[in-house]
């Protein structure tokens, strides 16, 4: 006996249907007139050109569906594209794919037009590629190698140049892009971003007149909370040049000068040493896994004796899959973003020669913090999308919510590590851990 085969049935949106294995759990409609999926679903999808066919048949998964999503070939109903949770929480929880047969595929092929085989050009919000990075090395651009300088400046501008006034939109006073930690469940925002670095601060054990250094500082709300509350002085390093502008006007206003600073740079061209305390809150994903050795070796030359470090990082939940964030990601979100498992990360401090003395996974703080986000996006919509354009802001909706499900489901995870330059068995720890919680 043959084994069954799928029939594809005549139309875009039920040939697209046919590779739901359970079928589709809302519904499509298409250019053709076609339409599949229950005509009572909450949410539909709309197919609106050829183009946006064309995204989907060339770049199959999430980056066909971005691309035609972006650029608005591919419309959403019933949820708004500043949180569409909603849908992707069906999508992602409620289906499942089923590969077809060569067989299959041609017939599918066929359906939809050979034509639409030919890929059209990515949005303009689109990353390069990472084999166009490669092929431009081969030609000689080695300073454009996979997390060089200026490679790394570039995907940097590309993320956190957008605009500092969307980002005041969407991620609310604090200004801070990073996983909140909130002490309770009706907590605010910017309460768990509050309370995040004090946390962090609790955690370095920070004391007047100490320095401290922080890497990939963003717009500079660690800096600001650590001198104001704690009275060290601070230092903290970009990549950003929008962030590091505004950071420092933010210096100013508040008073800040004596004790705070914030450097357009480069970490890896810092030269001051014998720091108290060394943070890091979301660097670690943007620099490379092969480059984890030289990046806690340069932690750790910077640190005096006894000094300590906070490394906040987003993290997979194993330590086996491959470190890539995803093509989105990486076209639209993060250019060469990698995430891998803690324990790689914690065997890379130590292997540095730091001491590891703690290790706490926040995951569900970053779902909540993300949620918040994305409310911020929904009640600024205009505003971000008359600063940003459409297509920007259909991203970080996208983003924010796809990240908030992947948080959930404990497909990444949020992890501090905290670890001591520990000299001559002197690391200056206590007997138990004296931050509280």
């Amino acid at each position: 006996m043959t084994a069954p085969t799928t029939r594809v049935s005549e139309g875009i949106a039920p040939t697209i249907a046919s590779l739901f294995r359970d079928g589709l759990p809302l519904r499509m409609t298409a250019y053709d007139g076609s339409s599949a999926g229950p005509e009572d679903a909450e949410f539909t999808l709309d197919l609106v050109s050829e183009r946006a066919l064309s995204y989907l048949m060339t770049a199959p998964g999430d980056l066909g569906l971005a691309r035609a999503y972006v650029t608005d070939e591919l419309q959403l109903h019933g949820a708004h594209p500043g949180d569409p949770y909603p849908l992707l929480q069906i999508l992602l929880n409620h289906t499942s794919f089923k590969r077809p047969t060569p067989s299959e595929l041609i017939q599918i092929v066929r359906t939809l037009g050979v034509s639409h085989l030919k890929p059209p050009p990515p949005p303009p919000q689109e990353h390069l590629p990472s084999w166009r990075h490669k092929l431009e090395g081969l030609r000689g651009l080695a300073r454009w190698g996979r997390h060089s300088q200026v490679r790394d400046a570039d995907a940097i501008h590309h993320h956190y140049d957008v605009s500092n006034t969307f980002y005041e939109y969407v991620l609310g006073p604090s200004m801070t892009y990073t996983c909140a930690v909130f002490p309770t469940e009706d907590s605010t925002l910017e309460e768990a971003q509050a309370n995040k670095y004090d946390l962090i601060c609790r955690k370095l054990d920070l004391k007047p007149g100490q320095r401290l250094l922080d890497l990939g500082c963003g717009w500079g709300g660690m800096v600001r909370h650590a001198a104001r509350h704690y009275g060290v002085r601070a230092i903290g390093v970009t990549l950003s040049r929008e962030q590091a502008s505004w950071a420092a006007q933010r210096i100013k206003e508040e008073g800040l000068d004596d004790l705070a600073e914030v450097r357009f740079s480069d970490y890896r061209d810092l030269s001051e040493r014998d720091f108290d305390a060394v943070s890091s809150i979301g660097l670690t994903e943007h620099i490379g896994v092969k480059n984890y050795p030289s990046y806690f070796g340069f932690i750790h030359d910077r640190l005096k004796p006894g000094g300590r470090l906070l490394n906040h990082c987003i993290t997979r939940s194993d330590n086996v899959a491959r470190a890539s964030a995803g093509a989105f990601i990486d076209r639209y979100v993060f250019p060469d973003g990698e995430i891998t498992g803690s324990g790689t990360i914690v065997a890379a401090a130590e292997d540095a020669g730091l001491e590891v003395q703690h290790h706490e996974n926040i995951r569900v703080h970053y779902a909540k913090t993300l949620a918040g986000w994305n409310r911020n996006l929904v009640e600024h919509w205009d505003e971000c999308v008359a600063e940003a354009g459409l297509g920007t802001a259909k991203v970080w909706g996208l983003y924010m919510a796809g990240s908030r499900i992947a948080f959930e489901r404990n497909d990444i995870q949020l992890h501090h590590v905290l670890a001591t330059k520990t000299t001559d068995g002197v690391s200056g720890y206590p007997l138990r851990p004296d931050f509280g919680v």
